[in-house]
């Protein structure tokens, strides 16, 4: 079976028009309406009272979740997260990243402000899968980095898509947003969807002997705004 660049080479010769699956996905996403709202209920945490939305999403069957802090009110300047699932550092409460304390501090923020949404989306290990993610810790564990095993693996360094939760946030009534993030990926990827990101707060997580390495790669390979390493 011929690959993509083979496929390239194949429509340059011949004059033919070629699209891939992700151009594709691409484009529903942009034109199609893909998430539908399947259930709400009160979510109490340690932060306080959240209200949690489950979406469905059309493409691929999964869901995702948004647990919302107050009035949203017109939907200007809300405070966001949009959070990739990590089973690892979420739940077990892993050393190797820094999402779990990414998640907990970013809660914990919205909580304070009394209004905002942590957007939870289905896309583990940037969007390879837990099996996959565990095995590129595997080629952590003999030297590479994050980027180069998930390369290594055959995949490219982040294959996040931040389409879904781009229609999520607008289901929830978001116009405009203050994002906590220190990747700059994510901030285009929420561009366009008709929402605007009005302002970008850090959300930045102290490096230790575990991390320093794999947030020096995030800096240094993946554009993050990152100062402690």
């Amino acid at each position: 079976m011929a690959r993509v660049p083979e496929l390239r080479k194949f429509a340059k010769k011949h004059g033919l028009p070629i699209i891939t699956i992700a151009d594709l996905i691409r484009y529903r996403m942009q034109n199609e309406r893909l998430v539908t709202k399947a259930a709400v209920a009160e979510l109490p945490t340690e932060n306080g009272a959240f209200v949690i939305h489950a979406y469905e999403n059309s493409i691929d069957n999964e869901t995702h979740v948004a647990l919302v802090r107050g009035d949203l009110g017109d939907g200007h300047d809300v405070l966001v997260r949009v959070h990739s699932k990590c089973l690892t550092g979420d739940v077990f409460h892993s050393a190797r990243c820094d999402c779990g304390p990414q998640l907990h501090t970013a809660m914990a923020r919205i909580a304070e402000e009394g209004r905002g949404i942590l957007l939870y989306l289905n896309q583990e290990g940037r969007g390879i899968g837990l099996a996959n993610k565990i095995r590129a810790y595997q080629l952590q564990d003999g030297g590479l980095d994050t980027v180069e095993a998930n390369e290594r693996l055959g995949f490219k360094a982040d294959q996040r898509d931040y389409g879904i939760g781009a229609q999520i946030l607008s289901d929830l009534g978001v116009k405009t947003m203050r994002l906590l993030t220190n990747n700059p990926r994510k901030f285009v990827g929420l561009q366009g969807y008709g929402l605007t990101v009005s302002e970008t707060v850090p959300l930045e997580i102290p490096a230790h002997d575990h991390t320093r390495k794999y947030l020096k790669t995030k800096k240094d390979k993946l554009g993050h705004r990152l100062s402690s390493v």
